[in-house]
């Protein structure tokens, strides 16, 4: 039988590079985005890998726009078995500089959207014993400074894991929750932050990745194969999670020091 997946943000980054990695795997791929071009770019590189499926716009804000989705899931392929909540946006800046607005933006796209996602598709999940994969972040586990939003939205994407992880055990629905860290992606085009500043010192800290998107989701389709429930693709990142478990004083203390650099360079510019 063949297996479908639905996938938000799959127009490029991260959500592009999930799809691919399964469409090599024969998949039928329900791919949704607000990006009608990057939509159509993704579904010609799925059907080239081996797979195929279906685009439809869809804004993760509106609860709507996704039940449409799962009804064109059902509707084009019969029901869906894994679901994909991966869209998403980049924020920072310091609490004090953030507005009520950014807050709400960062907190409607990155934790309600999944949120949303979720409840849209959960029916079609039970029947079919399916899986949730929810995208969240580094930022969840660790909380840098100067972005105090995104660590809020991602760090709620991992408590909603967790606890649909629990509660949907006995409805055979799976649940794993990715945090990847820093990595190159075109996040940065979504970026809202009160400084210009701040988007440059973000940006740099994409680009110095050492692995892609490809490999992100290479390293997502092993891990759910073996059945890993938290989802940690850089290998740093697994190292630093290890750090705080054992001695989180030591990361807030390396966390204080970073957000004064950040500020001192900030004041420069």
């Amino acid at each position: 039988m063949q297996k479908r997946m639905m996938i938000t943000g799959a127009g490029s980054g991260l959500g592009r590079e999930i799809a691919l990695r399964w469409a090599r795997e024969g998949w039928q791929l329900a791919l949704s985005d607000v990006n009608d071009a990057g939509l159509a770019e993704t579904l010609q590189l799925v059907r080239a890998a081996g797979g195929d499926g279906f685009t439809q716009r869809c804004d993760v804000r509106d609860y709507s726009q996704l039940t449409a989705l799962a009804q064109a899931c059902e509707e084009k392929l019969g029901g869906i078995d894994v679901i994909v909540n991966n869209a998403g946006v980049a924020s920072g800046g310091f609490f004090d500089e953030l507005s009520l607005e950014d807050w709400d933006w960062q907190i409607s796209i990155n934790l309600m959207g999944v949120v949303k996602g979720c409840k849209a598709f959960l029916p079609l999940l039970t029947s079919s014993h399916g899986k949730i994969v929810n995208i969240a972040s580094m930022a969840a586990l660790m909380q840098g400074p100067a972005m105090s939003n995104y660590n809020v939205a991602k760090a709620g994407v991992v408590a909603l894991s967790e606890s649909l992880l629990i509660e949907l055990k006995e409805q055979a629905v799976d649940v794993h929750v990715v945090c990847p860290s820093f990595f190159q992606t075109n996040l940065m085009d979504s970026f809202r932050g009160p400084t210009p500043a701040m988007k440059q010192q973000v940006g740099k800290l994409l680009e110095s990745s050492p692995i892609s998107a490809a490999e992100i989701a290479d390293y997502i389709y092993q891990a759910i194969e073996r059945g890993e429930f938290m989802i940690l693709p850089h290998e740093q990142g697994r190292m630093a999670w290890a750090l705080k478990q054992k001695n989180p004083q030591l990361l807030y203390n390396e966390m204080v020091g970073m957000a004064g650099k950040m500020r001192k360079k900030a004041a420069a510019v």
